[in-house]
């Protein structure tokens, strides 16, 4: 939505529609419901959707219309699959020439129509309508059962030779390869994969040629899960279509690539960052798929024991010192570090981060891009840094000596600094700067605390049930069948909420180390991460297995999943 563009609710109050009282309340409504405001506000008797619509229209130019009885022609059902239009809260009226009119559940949702542009390859303009009124006609048009990934590569398997002929033209011919993308199969197929993969909120979408098979899986909770896989032919087409999308070159396919699409799905802002690498089957592309939901997330949300998220509430309130965060990729470092960036943020502090990539943009915090084909390093970017009279600074990573040096340095002058250290638990991640030739006693002298975690799955709160676990699940988490008695284990039976998973979401484990005397004389004496870990354990520090354990007994993870992420670090 452009900037300054005014809400619905500020508009119904400017036209004495609703007095302030009244939004108020069904501001509230709408938190609890998650419905649309004008939907909120009808429902609860306090305006008419002809308030709402003729305040929507002088606020957009658009025209009303009426899709009660509204009938559609089938080739244009087939141009806006009804996951697409679901997704968008969007009917399609007609086509007038290369411009596809649509009725809006949403009108000041503009940037829908950009997103339509793209995922249906054509012009797109809107028509004001309510929710209700597209919900019902889409209901009606399209049945109640939505197409699917499946029921589409039903229908493709009668388009296949003649796409498989255009893919055979298309290799060497940039015009025609160009022409393949914009193939209605293709445009459709992709779009039902990124809607279906968004639902599902998947973190990554993978489009994999091989010489026989096309596969594309996506990644839900960290696990990969399989698409039914589409003809191998459509591999070219796809990819190809995948990077006019991100705006990246279709001639190129021997060199990788990045590129991003950003999307409106759903009520959602959804960024797209997309990767491709050459393969000797075709190229491998890669979609991270970065929600700007999970931005939002607080550190009470991701699942801190009381004592730890106490624990962390002091870190981020100290003047000065590092704090580091590790554990490998994927186990939800950034998104506890931009928890805690914005739990501090506010307009006496100045925060900036450098970053590689800087994955989400966080208002009111200087975000810097590291570069390091221009020479734009951690460490080089870090010296300019404190040129710029920050109080807090975020280093998206510590992966040398020189890097260290300057965190210590920001931290020595007065600096809070935050960092990520590939490491498995938090002991190591002294011994690993050590090896980085850090000084010991710089290390001793700034360093105010480690924070290791991972992420585990969170049993489906709808089929959740309790079980007795097997003599083999309590001997992978190493527990007595006496002790095993005194507590409760649960695990997820599979159900449609979950796509019979059994999981839902995720959340997180943590191991906080404290720095203390006896700790930072340990590291001056170069004591080795066994020793520096019974030192933490003596003065209280939980390990990752020993939190783990409490979401267990808490009902919120299973035996299985702790095990995986904690084997070795217990």
């Amino acid at each position: 939505m452009p900037t300054g563009r005014k809400k619905l609710g500020e508009l119904l109050l400017e036209k004495g529609v609703i007095t302030e009282k009244q939004l108020q309340q069904a501001l509230e409504e709408q938190e609890k419901t998650g419905k649309l405001l004008g939907r909120v506000l009808v429902d609860l008797g306090l305006v008419k959707d002809e308030d709402i619509l003729a305040v929507l229209g002088a606020q957009t130019g658009m025209q009303e219309v009426d899709i009660s009885n509204i009938e559609v022609s089938p080739q244009l059902l087939e141009k806006v699959p009804g996951p697409v239009a679901k997704a968008y809260k969007i009917v399609p009226l007609r086509m007038e020439g290369n411009t596809l009119l649509v009725a809006m559940g949403d009108p000041l949702n503009i940037q829908a129509l950009d997103d339509l542009r793209f995922l249906l390859d054509c012009d797109v303009k809107g028509l004001i309508s309510n929710e209700q009124a597209v919900n019902e006609a889409i209901d009606r048009l399209y049945g109640g059962e939505m197409e699917t990934v499946e029921d589409l590569l039903k229908e493709l398997e009668a388009e296949a030779a003649p796409l498989e002929e255009a893919e055979e033209r298309a290799v060497e011919d940039i015009q025609a390869l160009e022409q393949l993308a914009h193939e209605v199969p293709v445009v459709k197929l992709l779009n039902l994969v990124l809607i279906q993969a968004i639902k599902d909120k998947a973190s990554d979408i993978h489009f994999e040629p091989f010489e026989d098979q096309f596969r594309i899986r996506y990644r839900v909770d960290g696990i990969l899960y399989e698409m039914v896989p589409p003809p191998r032919h459509f591999a070219l087409a796809v990819n190809t279509r995948i990077k006019v999308m991100a705006d990246m070159d279709i001639a190129q396919r021997r060199v990788p690539q990045d590129g991003r699409i950003e999307l409106h799905m759903g009520g959602r802002e959804v960024d797209l960052r997309v990767s491709t690498i050459p393969t000797v089957h075709g190229e491998s592309v890669v979609m991270r798929v970065l929600d700007k939901s999970v931005l939002m997330l607080s550190l009470e949300k991701l699942g801190f024991a009381e004592d730890d998220l106490e624990k962390t509430n002091k870190l981020i309130s100290k003047p000065n010192g590092i704090v580091l965060v590790t554990g490998p990729t994927g186990c939800g470092k950034t998104t506890t570090l931009y928890a805690c960036l914005r739990k501090i943020n506010s307009p006496e502090v100045k925060i900036i981060t450098v970053e590689d990539p800087v994955e989400y943009d966080i208002e009111g915090i200087h975000q810097v891009q590291v570069k390091q084909s221009i020479g734009l390093t951690f460490a080089t970017t870090l010296r300019h840094i404190l040129r710029q009279d920050p109080d807090i600074i975020l280093v998206g990573e510590i992966r040398d000596l020189e890097t260290a040096e300057m965190a210590i340095q920001a931290s020595l002058t007065g600096h809070l600094v935050f960092a990520t250290l590939h490491t498995n638990d938090s002991p190591s991640a002294i011994t690993r700067l050590i090896d980085m030739e850090v000084e010991p006693f710089l290390i001793s002298s700034t360093l105010e605390a480690i924070m290791s975690q991972r992420l585990v799955r969170v049993i489906c709160k709808v089929c959740k049930e309790e079980y007795e676990p097997s003599p083999e699940e309590l001997e992978l988490l190493e527990m007595e069948p006496s002790e095993a008695k005194k507590h409760k284990f649960y695990r997820g039976k599979g159900c449609s909420a979950c796509n019979n998973i059994g999981y839902m979401g995720r959340t997180g484990i943590y191991e906080i180390l404290l720095m203390n005397e006896e700790l930072r004389r340990a590291v001056v004496d170069k004591a080795s991460a066994g020793e520096i870990r019974e030192i933490a354990l003596k003065y209280g520090m939980k390990t990752l297995r020993h939190d783990g354990l409490d979401k267990i007994f808490k009902g919120v993870t299973t035996i299985e999943e702790v095990v995986r992420e904690t084997t070795g670090y217990v």
